[in-house]
């Protein structure tokens, strides 16, 4: 009798199957775009990107319940499997994986320091996400219905989704007051989910390179920096002293940040000496392993080229001989080991596949 209620009550709140189904796609993309994008938000006048994905992904925890449910039969006696089942139990996984290190991650688990192997907890969740978004697609591809019109005609069905997503954006101010009460530390994350590594010099904030970047430590004697293109006075130089000082935030994208002491040169300063001409508007600052960023000119010229952190001398791992300090920026466009600073008269769109590139033929 308990049981018949459940059910009656379970079948009384959940859209129409087709509806579930894609809704399920469309959140997931929702999930996929804004989760990228949030890869390049460092200030907090895009906060929304952030909240967006929280509450989309709240409410794929129940539009995930309401497809289990319904098909749970078919996934738990063999006899029902199809073809197309170990997809289906493929992208199951795969969601249920990319729920459970998300909500992990926002409660309080696994801090900078906290790997699986190499990675962050936020790093195994952003992994998962990733595999999930083609499982979608081939698994709504094998079972391609339309939603019908009559599924959108009952005014329940609009107060069903509507709770979804009101339900979702509860739920996440709940967590987060829930954080700060229990301590759990998922109240001391920046917006964009990052959790603080704190103190002063290179050993306080964890070395991480993008993808597969990995130089061998480089020779101060054998390194050059090169200031280059819409320039009068192209310069080359051997040593970079310090002369400026920049308080700055950096946050990874594998979800620390720590806030540090950074001397270095102004990006402006080399600029003037080399003479940027009219038309310049971008400045490219690129790798010794070919990895490379562009900044508008106007933030470029605030940026630091630093070779100090905490008034230590930057580590290999941390970018020395010199590496960008670009505030307002996440930390995968702080490019590590600069070698040539670019003037321009564009900006680089091939930029973001050489990051996913650089470091794979050395």
């Amino acid at each position: 009798m308990v049981r018949g209620r459940l059910e009656r009550a379970f079948a009384s709140v959940q859209p129409p199957p087709r509806l579930v189904d894609w809704s399920l796609f469309v959140c997931v993309s929702i999930e996929a775009a804004t989760g990228v994008l949030s890869f390049t938000v460092g200030t907090s006048g895009r906060w929304y990107v952030f909240w967006l994905h929280r509450i989309v992904g709240l409410a794929i925890v129940a539009l995930l319940a309401f497809k289990l449910y319904r098909v749970r039969y078919r996934l738990l006696d063999r006899e029902q499997w199809e073809p197309t089942t170990p997809l289906s139990v493929l992208t199951a996984v795969a969601a249920l994986g990319t729920l459970a290190t998300g909500i992990a991650w926002v409660l309080g688990a696994g801090g900078a320091e906290d790997r699986i192997a190499y990675w962050t907890l936020l790093s195994v969740h952003v992994g998962f996400g990733l595999a999930l978004v083609p499982l979608v697609v081939a698994h709504l591809a094998t079972r391609f219905r339309l939603p019908r019109r009559t599924d959108f005609r009952e005014r329940r069905t609009a107060l069903k989704f509507a709770g979804l997503f009101v339900g979702g954006a509860v739920v996440y101010r709940l967590q987060e007051t829930a954080n700060a009460v229990l301590g759990t530390g998922g109240d001391e994350r920046r917006f964009t989910g990052s959790r603080p590594a704190t103190g002063e010099g290179n050993g306080t904030f964890p070395v991480t390179s993008w993808v597969a970047d990995d130089p061998a430590p480089i020779d101060p004697e054998a390194w050059s920096l090169a200031v280059s293109g819409l320039v009068a006075d192209p310069i080359e130089l051997e040593s970079v002293e310090p002369d400026a000082t920049r308080h700055a935030l950096l946050d990874c994208t594998s979800g620390w940040y720590t806030v540090q002491e950074w001397q270095g040169v102004r990006v402006g300063d080399l600029l003037d000496d080399a003479g940027a001409l009219e038309g310049a508007s971008h400045v490219r600052f690129v790798s010794v392993t070919g990895y490379r960023w562009t900044l508008p000119i106007g933030e470029a010229r605030d940026a630091l080229l630093a070779t100090r952190v905490g008034g230590e001398a930057l580590s290999h791992g941390h970018g020395a001989p010199v590496r960008l300090v670009a505030p307002g920026r996440r930390g995968f466009q702080w490019v590590k080991w600069v070698v040539r600073v670019e003037v321009r008269d564009r900006a680089d769109p091939a930029q973001w596949l050489v990051t996913l590139i650089s470091g794979f033929d050395s």
